[in-house]
């Protein structure tokens, strides 16, 4: 039998994000039954619609698309950037989203964190992020909900994730979100 394919789109594109290594405690806790792949998106141009309408689509784009399309689910792991995304992931979903007509992320399950240093979690990039997703038919996993604030008085100084009481989420997550995306069996 063949591994669900689920693709992780980390929403920071810095060294040692954060975000990185949330999703990095939520990858290690999801059953082997899935074949993890992060899918890269800083190296992606930015989104213009005249490299469809000319032919001139850059390879990196051609890639992520074929990437994006191979995938079953989809884990998105951010932080908040002005209360919203960041650049970089917001451009990435625009970029696999089109050509009209050609939404490689539809009816596919996915699942949003948002990781904050500040004490609300990142509450606005994940809504915001749930309202593009939803617009793109994606079958986004409502509980459990998650925030995780004042992320860097969680890590110690190796940048490993060290409160157990977060850890312990993230594993209860990756859980609800195993049994998720097996629903949908792609």
């Amino acid at each position: 039998m063949e591994k669900m394919k689920v693709g992780i789109i980390v929403g920071s594109a810095r060294k040692c994000s954060f975000s990185q290594k949330v999703a990095d405690v939520i990858a290690a806790n999801l059953p082997e039954q899935f074949d993890l792949r992060c899918l890269r998106i800083d190296n992606l141009a930015l989104f213009n619609q005249d490299y469809d309408e000319e032919n001139t689509v850059p390879e990196a784009w051609v890639s992520f698309r074929n990437e994006v399309r191979e995938m079953g689910a989809y884990l998105f792991v951010t932080p908040e950037y002005n209360r919203s995304v960041p650049p970089a992931l917001k451009n990435a979903i625009d970029i696999a989203s089109r050509p009209y007509g050609q939404n490689n992320w539809s009816a596919k399950p996915a699942a949003v964190v948002s990781v904050s240093p500040g004490g609300i979690g990142g509450f606005g990039a994940n809504h915001h992020l749930r309202q593009t997703l939803t617009f793109l038919n994606l079958y986004t996993m409502q509980q459990p909900e998650a925030y995780l604030s004042n992320i860097m008085d969680q890590l110690d100084e190796d940048g490993n994730l060290t409160t157990e009481r977060t850890v312990e989420y993230l594993k209860n997550f990756a859980s609800s979100f195993a049994e998720w995306i097996t629903k949908f069996g792609k």
